[in-house]
């Protein structure tokens, strides 16, 4: 009997990735990436020109279908595989990403009548103009003693399926009345791939606010919201919600002959990406945190109870693990502030050394700032660049960078930035301990821990404790392919649980980093001032950053 493998599909920001993995070992035998041909679209809409405002961030569905086509293809070239070697396929996805579609399932945007109206497209999970419903979301169940609040920490984010479905009824009604039912784009290609209308628990529960038992939010509280979202739940979010683990149908013939596949293949239910890591990452038992590190940071952890407490994002029964609780916290932008100071903040004569040296920028300004001491740069910076997640809830923050001098150098501001989001971390690793739940070990994942020891040294020496790494370099994509594993189930050769996936296929690096016990010392004194600085600018001690923010959108308007 030759070889069986799973494909796990990796739904990013930017690109989707194909990743074709041996069942019996865990083994990556060959990945591919397809780039978004529209990537993500937060100025002006492909085709018309029309300008988007500020905070939107959209894409295109056609884009998602690309990354079947060509990477599935692609990877079985690779490694010479056979249709008939692959056993399941599974995705994870960014969330919450959701669209509106007709009654023929096609998504608005790709209708002649729809496509230059912004409410038609897909909204990104980075979409943040939905702020003031979410704040009007959050207001109206706290006053109801609505009990689903409690379990997102006592904020829904303005990136969530609610905020962003009553974002386009309030500003394009007609877009929202043509709907026929709004769907994250996980379960959306789930569905392109087999026919069937399944949704995740893992997205319904995490970014929809459905509930295990409860359901989602009670059609009293959605009327009491606006009479004109009182069967949002009902009709628009209808379908069975499906747990993780399941198959959620199979490979249809016309899907099949686009991916090079066989029909009938296993298809799992989709799921987040962060929370794919978890047993990606060998995780599948409480107490372990993960760090799911790239452009931003999702935060997972599993317990055997429910607690509810500050920051938690989101805490669902079943939602990563069978039998066990899912929390997740994170924070809005990680690599992504990275990404920012080099490309747009950093000197040129930087990026001439870092040629002239044949290294990249980051390489360099990592390199660099290895040889700063903790607290020599004299800088202190928050995380907000992108908003916050954990533990504030708060879009409308922005970032913050104290200490700057004119002795001030690249590589100092480099690490202040590194440092930032350390304790970013870390305070969500303090609400969760605070809340009863226990963080025992840290495990991190995702592209950053492979490229910057520097960044992990420092999580290592702000957290004060020790840290793991996942030892793929796709930890979403394997376990995309593990739950696909799953999906097809031991008669099949894979497996008939994601704790018995997790023993076979995922590992961590034998490598971790440890605390440096005189430089956790200073970080603590770091990390008080941190907060300081965070309760002063993120709890009401000065609006300064919400006032700004308003100033700007007044421009943007105009």
């Amino acid at each position: 009997m030759g070889k069986k493998y799973a494909i796990g599909i990796d739904y990013g920001t930017e690109s989707g990735r194909a990743l074709l993995v041996d069942i019996e070992t865990g083994a990556e035998v060959a990945t591919y990436v397809t780039p978004y041909t529209h990537g993500v679209i937060d100025e002006a809409l492909p085709g018309s020109g029309v300008k988007l405002e500020h905070d939107w961030a959209l894409q295109h569905p056609g884009d998602y279908l690309d990354v079947l086509k060509q990477s599935v293809p692609e990877v079985l070239r690779m490694a010479g595989a056979q249709p008939d070697d692959v056993i399941g396929i599974g995705i994870d996805f960014t969330a919450c990403t959701m669209m509106p579609l007709d009654r023929d399932g096609m998504p608005l945007c790709l209708l002649p009548r729809w496509r230059d109206n912004p409410h038609a497209w897909v909204k990104l999970w980075k979409h943040h103009a939905a702020q003031d419903e979410a704040s009007r979301i959050n207001e109206l169940a706290g006053e109801r003693g609505e009990a689903f609040l409690a379990r997102y920490g006592g904020k829904l984010s303005s990136e969530w399926m609610l905020p962003k479905a009553w974002q386009i009824l309030n500003e394009a009604p007609d877009v929202y009345e043509h709907t026929d039912m709004f769907m994250e784009a996980a379960d959306w290609v789930v569905m392109q791939m087999t026919g069937q209308l399944v949704r995740s628990s893992c997205t319904a529960g995490y970014k929809g606010t459905w509930h295990k038992r409860d359901g989602f939010p009670s059609q009293a509280f959605l009327r009491a919201l606006d009479a004109r979202l009182s069967s949002l739940a009902d009709e628009k979010l209808r379908g069975p919600v499906v747990p993780l683990g399941a198959k959620a149908g199979e490979l249809s013939e016309a899907m099949a002959a686009a991916m090079g596949l066989r029909p009938g293949t296993a298809v799992a239910v989709g799921i987040i990406d962060a929370h794919a890591m978890v047993p990606a990452s060998g995780v599948v038992s409480p107490g372990k945190l993960v760090l799911a590190m790239g452009t931003s940071t999702c935060h997972m952890l599993l317990s055997d109870r429910e607690v509810h407490a500050e920051g938690i994002a989101g805490v669902v029964e079943d939602g990563i693990v069978a039998g066990y609780y899912g929390y997740e916290a994170g924070q809005s932008a990680v690599g992504d502030i990275f990404a920012w100071y080099v490309e747009e903040a950093a000197p040129a004569y930087v990026k001439q050394q870092a040629a002239e040296a044949g290294v990249g920028v980051h390489e360099w300004l990592e390199r660099e700032a290895s040889s700063v001491r903790p607290g020599e740069n004299g800088l202190l910076a928050l995380d907000w660049w992108n908003g916050n997640r954990s533990v504030l809830m708060d879009a409308d923050l922005s970032g913050v960078i104290v200490g700057l001098t004119l002795q001030t150098k690249p590589e100092h501001i480099y690490r202040a930035l590194l440092e930032a989001t350390a304790f970013g971390t870390r305070s969500i690793i303090e609400a969760f301990t605070s809340g009863g739940i226990a963080v025992d070990e840290l495990y991190a994942c995702g592209g950053l821990p492979q490229r910057n020891r520097l960044l992990m040294q420092i999580y290592a020496d702000v957290t004060g404790r020790e840290i793991k790494v996942a030892n793929s370099t796709q930890t979403a994509a394997l376990g995309a392919a593990m739950f696909g594993a799953v999906a097809a189930g031991a008669e099949a050769g894979g497996f008939d649980s994601i704790v018995e996936a997790a023993s076979r296929m995922a590992r961590v690096r034998e490598e971790t980093f440890k605390p440096i016990p005189e430089h956790v010392q200073v970080y603590d004194l770091l990390y008080r001032e941190y907060t300081e600085l965070h309760d002063y600018f993120g709890r009401s001690g000065n609006d300064v950053l919400k006032r700004l923010k308003a100033i700007k959108s007044g421009y943007a308007q105009a």
